[in-house]
């Protein structure tokens, strides 16, 4: 690889861990008022039907159709378990929580390698790194993770790492596919494939009737479709081309990050030592992990 390419490739990484590191407060917002298999439908097929229209007006050609059961299973898994399953877990546990469950993404994505034919081995240095990340994660929001309890909170955390094996499913089937594709345009079309089916859901559990839109949840999904989904998740596509799978995983130790400082602009949440200390562990682990 090049070296503008990787350069490349790594500011497509800044850029998954900054705008999904805003989407769970988005996703908080907009199920206020509209139901979640509807929601995650919705916004994906919006967005890969703009995808595509506009490779479509630029001349540039789609995937064939022997490309789509393909982009269809990896758009279930992406954006109905991975995406999805989070939105599910956001009705039942707060954000800021679903954020530090789902950072073990990146034990889910080296796992699944691991045990691929062709995987990346996994090293003791990332082992060690991938643990110290994650602890700077849950000294992070420790003091949400010791008041959550009951059903619905068992329920949020299982959707959560139901989505965590599910893009990390997703993500090792990608980079397996080896198609001479462009890659927006395939992930365009992964957008359609997986929100139509999500989105056909959504009907048959009648979530329609609940539908409703507030200037407050409209804003919200309008973010996501645009910030969330499109310019997020092609970044993502592309760095997942380029870069190792233990290294683009790491975006899942900054989200929480993101969302407690997030929470602090918006919300006036007090930002506490506890804050730097765990900022300090999470980047400790990251370097572990991607430097040899």
């Amino acid at each position: 690889m090049s070296s503008s390419s990787k350069r490349s490739a790594y500011l497509a990484w800044v850029a998954v861990c900054l705008l999904w590191g805003t989407t769970y407060l988005a996703i908080r917002i907009a199920l206020e008022s509209i139901p979640p298999l509807l929601m995650t439908g919705l916004r994906w097929l919006g967005a890969g039907v703009l995808i595509v229209s506009t490779l479509k007006l630029r001349g540039i050609e789609l995937p064939s159709m022997k490309a789509w059961p393909q982009l269809a299973i990896l758009g279930v898994l992406f954006m109905g378990f991975g995406n999805g399953g989070v939105v599910w877990a956001e009705q039942y546990i707060p954000s800021g929580l679903a954020a530090v469950l789902v950072a073990a993404i990146p034990f889910y994505m080296v796992g699944v390698e691991r045990f691929m034919p062709d995987g990346e081995p996994l090293s003791t240095r990332q082992v060690v790194g991938l643990v110290i990340g994650f602890a700077g994660i849950v000294l992070l929001v420790w003091p949400e993770l010791e008041a959550g309890s009951g059903r619905s909170f068992l329920l949020g955390v299982g959707a959560t790492q139901l989505a965590c094996l599910g893009w990390a499913i997703g993500s090792s089937y990608s980079r397996r596919r080896h198609a001479a594709e462009n890659v927006i345009a395939a992930s365009g079309l992964q957008m359609v494939l997986g929100g139509l089916i999500i989105t056909m859901l959504g009907t048959l559990a009648g979530e329609w009737s609940a539908m409703a839109f507030t200037p407050r949840t409209l804003a919200a999904i309008v973010y996501l479709l645009f910030f969330g989904s499109i310019a997020g998740f092609l970044a993502y596509a592309y760095a997942l081309k380029h870069l190792p799978v233990a290294t683009v995983s790491l975006y899942a130790y900054i989200n929480p990050i993101i969302a407690v400082v997030l929470g602090t602009l918006v919300l006036g949440e007090p930002l506490s030592p506890r804050l730097a200390v765990a900022g300090a562990i999470v980047f400790a682990g990251s370097m572990l992990v991607k430097y040899k």
